[in-house]
């Protein structure tokens, strides 16, 4: 049964992660919240799931026609600096306080997702 639950978690999270919907956001409640992780080892295994889990997914949507690499350019590079700088601090923050400020994040997208409206 141990290996069970963080074998389901692994599988929805894949799912999700194909689909390219946060897959690794979920991974990280879960191995926080029902794992007993911390957040700071949730984040680096969370890292490493997604690199083999984005090679898996991206031929399929570049098959679809749903990269546009010039498009992405110029997110790739805000993210590449933005990454680098996010993960200076976060090594070097408090673990506590990692969480909460995760926990906040999560509650800003529920909020927003609750009260937009519908495009259609």
């Amino acid at each position: 049964m141990t290996f069970f639950v963080p074998l389901l978690a692994g599988l929805v999270t894949g799912i999700l992660s194909g689909f390219g919907v946060g897959g690794g956001t979920l991974l990280l409640i879960y191995m926080t919240v029902f794992a007993h992780l911390d957040q700071d080892l949730a984040q680096g295994i969370n890292l490493l799931y997604f690199l083999p889990a984005a090679l898996t997914a991206l031929p399929h949507h570049r098959k679809n026609g749903y990269l546009k690499p010039a498009a992405a350019k110029p997110a790739i590079l805000a993210g590449l600096a933005a990454t680098a700088l996010a993960a200076w601090l976060a090594t070097g923050l408090d673990v506590g306080l990692l969480r909460k400020c995760f926990g906040v994040f999560l509650l800003g997208v529920g909020i927003h997702e609750l009260l937009r409206k519908n495009p259609r």
